[in-house]
């Protein structure tokens, strides 16, 4: 069961930074209504700039505590709740703009992971 916390704990943190720090101004399939980066994905979605920022300084910094996690675990549940958390918010917004299921499926995906992390810590 150790190691499946392992993988379920780097999936789930290098997805989120991938996304984050690498690829936010790149287009992918999963962008919510037609966007094409991150800042134009929350302007789809309604929310402002400064939103997005929040967003994503809790998506870094909750994904580096869940690799922290590793080797001090009594920090991966409360990591894996505040993803699972802000997963939920963005399955939500993709529901918002009646985005087709396809591009939900990540959030939907990050958020089954933090829930079983969450559990099984």
């Amino acid at each position: 069961m150790h190691y499946i916390l392992i993988a379920l704990q780097l999936t789930v943190a290098l997805g989120i930074l991938n996304v984050w720090l690498l690829r936010s101004g790149q287009a992918t399939p999963f962008r919510g209504g037609g966007a094409k980066t991150l800042r134009e994905e929350f302007a789809t979605y309604g929310l402002p700039f400064w939103f997005m920022c929040v967003v994503g300084v809790l998506k870094v910094g909750l994904a580096l505590a869940l690799l922290t996690a590793l080797w001090l675990h009594p920090v991966a549940r409360p990591a894996a709740i505040g993803l699972g958390v802000l997963m939920l918010g963005a399955f939500v917004m993709h529901l918002k703009v009646k985005d087709p299921v396809k591009k939900a499926l990540p959030s939907i995906a990050v958020l089954a992971m933090c829930a079983a992390i969450a559990l099984l810590e």
